[in-house]
């Protein structure tokens, strides 16, 4: 009986790495199908259809999970979405068209480490010697992938200062949203925190969009940017979210974040496609070091599973 227990257990360890490893190889489209909306719209309202799109598909999902939230809770959703929705995608966004998109996928490869220094200091999870080397050769590894690609243009526009720190803003920012969500998913499932976080979010999102920007371009929009907007709604956002929220129930926040790192793997790999760059020797060792940290994390995992699933 107790091995049909841990077998389970490891099963659901397991299953909550590869949720996490597939939200993050489906966030890295984003660079992508934003790049193409952003031909025809301005950030704020590339963002805004972003989640009117995500929104489509999580609205239904309320009435088969109702909130069970207390004041505070709510209190907690509501912070947590403000922050995770609105500020960071709006801060994240602008930087990254201040800067190059290397220097914005080299900030985000920097988001495991600072999750993980994020959970060992405010969620108490311990990460050992071998988990932290990981951590950094997974980092390290996606620096070299963006670094192993040329741009294939002089004419694109050059890194900056300030959108490196804006990018490197909103990380802290969304480190703040996990850790809250992971918190609220302790005593909740995660459709339910994602659901109406990300619906509440949204709704804080359209009143910022509107108020300051005004209503976003209906006409004129050819189908080719509708197609990377839902996409970029429905797969690079809500089912990456409920993707990544259910996977972070199962696993430790300062492990999931190697995961992180596929984001801007996947991301530079389209963007070198869209713009002819060459992968080098550089960025095929980089892809080595990231896959090395993740399955040193998911294989060191197994003596971990029954602590994380309690």
């Amino acid at each position: 009986m107790e091995q049909t227990v841990v077998a389970e257990s490891q099963g659901e360890f397991f299953l909550g790495y590869g949720a996490c490893a597939l939200a993050s190889c489906i966030w890295g489209t984003g660079f992508f199908f934003g790049k193409i909306a952003l031909t025809q719209m301005g950030v704020a309202h590339m963002v805004f259809y972003r989640f009117l799109f995500a929104c489509v598909v999580l609205a239904p999902l309320l009435l088969r999970n109702p909130a069970h939230l207390s004041g505070a809770e709510w209190r907690v959703l509501l912070l947590a979405s403000f922050f995770g929705v609105p500020v960071q995608f709006l801060v994240q966004f602008y930087g990254l068209s201040l800067t190059t998109v290397s220097h914005a996928a080299l900030m985000v490869g920097t988001m495991p480490v600072l999750l993980a220094v994020a959970a060992s200091l405010f969620a108490h999870e311990r990460l050992d010697a071998v988990g932290w080397i990981a951590l950094f050769s997974s980092t390290a590894g996606v620096s070299l992938i963006v670094l192993g690609g040329t741009p294939a243009s002089s004419g694109l526009r050059g890194p900056s200062v300030m959108g490196d720190l804006l990018v490197v803003f909103s990380l802290a920012i969304s480190l703040g949203w996990i850790l809250l969500n992971q918190r609220l998913m302790r005593r909740h499932p995660p459709v339910v925190v994602t659901t109406y976080g990300l619906l509440s979010g949204a709704a804080m999102l359209a009143v910022v969009v509107l108020a300051t920007q005004g209503v976003p371009p209906i006409h004129g929009v050819s189908g080719r940017v509708w197609l990377a907007l839902a996409a970029s709604g429905i797969l690079c956002t809500s089912s990456t979210t409920l993707l990544w929220n259910w996977g972070m129930k199962r696993v430790p926040a300062s492990r999931a974040g190697v995961f992180l790192n596929l984001e801007p793997a996947v991301g530079s790999i389209l963007g070198v496609q869209l713009l002819g760059d060459r992968l080098g020797h550089w960025a095929w060792l980089g892809g080595g070091l990231i896959v090395a940290a993740a399955l040193t994390l998911t294989t060191r995992g197994r003596t971990e599973t029954a602590g994380i699933l309690e």
